[in-house]
């Protein structure tokens, strides 16, 4: 009965002349067995795909970061006020929920001057038994000759995931090498400088390592595997370093033979070390001596040190025991001035941690990743270009996002963060295209 009513009154408005209730096409579209073909299907994939969202360009936003330290004319109003009153919230909680809202305030308060009181206390006693460090004395590092001068190569290895990024990044001082929870995010050997005195430090954080069963190394990347054990030898000193917190929670038998593999043997020519970190993530502290007693008996390791790179707890012990090994030699690097290869590398591995962040499975690894261009302005800004090269046409798609949303954001916080590194200008360009 619904359906007779339904056409009679079809026919009734469509019997009235000059008035059009339905549109034909519409209804063409939805009842006709042919298919509709408004524009050629080449033509369509042109414009979807060769659109202007696939390119991101930093000149086309405004990032005023204030590099120069002062206040920005933008942030000279007040900040952004509630919404809502407090008063008429107090009024619905004294009366709908009969709280006490005075007596509740006040104790608030008190709690919060406690809080207070204590991390002003800690901060004073942490300034007061701080001892003074050492590189302050020893005099301004331009001021050292030549032949008073040490250094000392430092490989970091260890499995995926263990931590090595954030390590290297922390004794740096700045973000050398991409960080990421996802696993492989260093592809290749990555340098940072540390210069304290007259001494420097050079740390390369390698790609992560694995052992099989029948203790040969994993070939899963097979390129990246033997550049990262072809150079194990290569260091004064190698840092092996594991994820203390999954051993306890989740033990993996491939780490534990790398361990193994690497403290069986003394080598008269390096020294090597055992990290454990991410301690910050371990509850009962007792445990960590447990692992520390598993692997004491290894003749290969000199020390072992707990720390965690992220939060930066144990690495002053670290730094300090790599400097008491450094060797009287010239430094291979310029403590002062960024050398232009390194500020490369810096791009590409900032780029690629925001693009890791914001992709996810297998697709960030098969995308080809390349600087295409690298100038300096005139007014001391950079101008950086670089390329995601992806394989398939659904890849790129899913790469730049709905109208460029998502390659615009990997931009916009890459574009950020260099230039809070670099602390000039940088004007980034991302390109999506396919191979």
């Amino acid at each position: 009965m619904k359906a007779l009513r339904t056409l009679t009154l079809i026919r009734a408005l469509s019997s009235k002349p000059g008035e059009t209730h339905f549109n034909s096409a519409l209804l063409r579209r939805f009842y006709s067995a042919q298919p509709q073909h408004d524009e050629s299907p080449v033509t369509a994939i042109t414009d979807e795909y060769d659109d202007a969202s696939s390119v991101f360009d930093s000149s086309h936003y405004d990032l005023d970061l204030n590099l120069n330290g002062g206040n920005s004319s933008d942030d000279s109003g007040s900040e952004r006020k509630s919404t809502w009153d407090d008063k008429y919230r107090d009024t619905v909680r004294s009366k709908v929920f009969g709280e006490d809202v005075k007596h509740l305030r006040m104790l608030k308060k008190e709690e919060d001057k406690k809080k207070r009181a204590a991390i002003l206390a800690k901060s004073l006693l942490e300034a007061a038994l701080e001892q003074p460090d050492e590189e302050e004395e020893e005099g301004d590092p331009r001021e050292v000759k030549e032949e008073d001068q040490k250094s000392l190569s430092v490989g970091i290895i260890g499995a995926p995931n263990a931590g090595k990024s954030a390590l290297t990044n922390c004794m740096v001082g700045t973000k050398v090498s991409a960080v990421s929870r996802k696993t492989h995010t260093t592809t290749h050997e990555v340098l940072g400088v540390m210069t304290r005195g007259n001494t420097q430090i050079c740390f390369f954080d390698t790609p992560g390592l694995m052992l099989k069963k029948n203790g040969f190394p994993c070939n899963d990347v097979k390129v990246r595997n033997e550049s990262a054990w072809s150079s194990v030898n290569l260091y004064d000193t190698l840092v092996v370093i594991f994820d203390v917190h999954r051993h306890l929670t989740r033990p993996d038998s491939r780490v534990v033979r790398l361990i193994e593999r690497m403290g069986s043997i003394r080598n008269e020519k390096q020294k090597r070390v055992l990290c454990m970190n991410k301690v910050d993530l371990v509850e009962k502290k007792k445990d960590l001596l447990k692992v520390a007693e598993q692997f004491k008996n290894l003749p290969g390791y000199e020390r072992c040190f707990m720390l965690s790179g992220l939060k930066g707890a144990g690495v002053k012990d670290l730094a300090q025991y790599l400097m008491e090994q450094a060797i009287k030699r010239p430094w291979d690097e310029d403590p002062f001035a960024m050398s232009e290869e390194i500020m490369k590398n810096i791009s590409l591995e900032i780029v690629r941690e925001k693009l890791l962040d914001y992709v996810h499975q297998e697709i960030p690894y098969g995308i080809e990743h390349r600087l295409m261009d690298w100038k300096e302005l005139r007014d001391g800004s950079l101008r950086i270009e670089q390329h995601f090269i992806t394989h398939k046409i659904s890849q790129r798609k899913i790469l730049v996002g709905k109208k460029g949303s998502k390659v615009g954001r990997i931009g916009m916080e890459a574009n950020e963060e260099l230039r809070s590194i670099f602390k000039r200008n940088v004007h980034l360009i991302l390109m999506v295209r396919v191979k």
